[in-house]
């Protein structure tokens, strides 16, 4: 049976463009497998639930209860995605929990194919939370986002090791656009003819780089 993916899109900073590539992820899959379930885990607004209200749920990792819920809901072979926009001020809490539980170890018993998607940028925090990351996660299983709207320049050398998926910066006009809470990107691929236009070669270059990501990840198991 394959393994089921659980995407956990992740920065211990605002403003890096994880709510982004939850939403775009979340769609490439709902276009791809006709299903997703994903989860926000967010103090601000806007954020993933008011994008995709009708596969989104809202998870906490405050307290026990809400630890216990989400993780029941992850480590479930059920081949439906799962998607976790993971909000920063959560960051230490839920891979402490993670660390803690076993869960990596636990889910690969479980034929689930937990996959860590991490917002670089170029600050301390950032780098300090990527060493960590790398301690704790399988090298396979780490996957660094170098977002050139918000990175502009190279990767810190420590950020490219490994897998690493390249988001190119759209232009303000349009990053304005794609920001609008009822704006899809799989309903703009579908409305839109021309696809020469910028927007639709990017999103377009995106959902490939995900479909080449979900393959060979899950290849490797």
């Amino acid at each position: 049976m394959t393994p089921t993916p659980v995407y956990i899109i992740c920065s211990p900073r605002p403003q890096v463009g994880k709510t982004l590539t939850a939403r775009l992820l979340s769609e490439f899959l709902l276009l791809k497998n006709g299903n997703v379930v994903s989860f926000d885990i967010n103090l601000k607004e806007p954020s993933l639930l008011d994008y995709l209200p009708r596969t989104t749920e809202t998870a906490d990792v405050i307290d026990t209860f809400g630890k216990m819920q989400l993780m029941d809901r992850l480590i479930v072979n059920d081949s439906v995605a799962k998607v976790i926009d993971l909000g920063f001020h959560a960051f230490d809490e839920f891979f402490k929990m993670i660390d803690e539980i076993g869960f990596m170890k636990e889910a690969l018993r479980r034929g689930v194919a937990p996959i860590i998607l991490f917002m670089a940028d170029t600050d301390r925090t950032s780098a300090r939370a990527h060493e960590t990351l790398w301690r704790l996660i399988p090298p396979r299983a780490l996957v660094t986002i170098d977002n050139e709207f918000v990175v502009r320049g190279e990767l810190p050398p420590a950020m490219g090791r490994g897998r690493v998926l390249r988001v190119s910066a759209l232009p303000v006009f349009l990053k304005t656009y794609i920001d609008r809470l009822n704006f899809s990107f799989t309903g703009y691929l579908r409305s839109e003819k021309d696809s020469s236009t910028e927007l639709h070669q990017w999103i377009r270059r995106n959902y490939f780089s995900f479909r080449e990501l979900e393959l060979s990840l899950l290849l490797q198991r």
